[in-house]
């Protein structure tokens, strides 16, 4: 297992961070996004996405609980959303195994409500609040045969 932070990022920073992400790392990438109401993970989700050249409007999955995206790179990525969905609450009906399929490009927030239905070649991407309100307090951990990890 390999990891990057903790790091105190600002915001600019966490975005710089994410459009490098969606500008070069190659599918299959499944990302776990975990963190508190408000820390930065869709901030980040949009980032990778127009850093991989998505344009228009891209929305917090929160009620659709997935959004899919072509990429101008020439892959889909899927934004997923488990805010809403309680302990128990089945993911199967959101096309999970598509998206368990290991060919795919996935940004996962929520991610802990998933429970143990990931695949173990993933990063693990915690957000949280830090003691500066400009900053956030990201670490990453690479898990499994995932790509390797960018840096910051």
């Amino acid at each position: 297992m390999r990891t990057l932070g903790p790091s105190a990022l600002s915001e600019p920073q966490l975005v710089a961070w994410g459009e490098r992400i969606g500008a070069s790392a190659e599918p299959p990438l499944w990302m776990s996004l975990n963190g508190p109401l408000g820390a930065g993970k869709s901030v980040l989700a949009r980032a990778v996405c127009r850093g991989a050249g998505v344009t228009g409007h891209i929305p917090s999955p929160s009620f659709t609980l997935v959004q899919s995206y072509r990429s101008r790179r020439g892959f889909t990525i899927h934004h997923v959303d488990l805010y809403r969905l309680r302990p128990g609450d089945p993911i199967e009906p959101l096309g999970w195994d598509d998206l368990m399929d290991g060919s795919g490009f996935v940004l996962l927030e929520w991610a802990n409500r998933a429970g143990g239905q990931q695949p173990e070649d993933r990063w693990e991407v915690e957000i949280d609040y830090h003691d500066r309100a400009d900053r956030r307090t990201v670490e990453v951990r690479r898990l499994g045969a995932a790509p390797e990890l960018i840096e910051w």
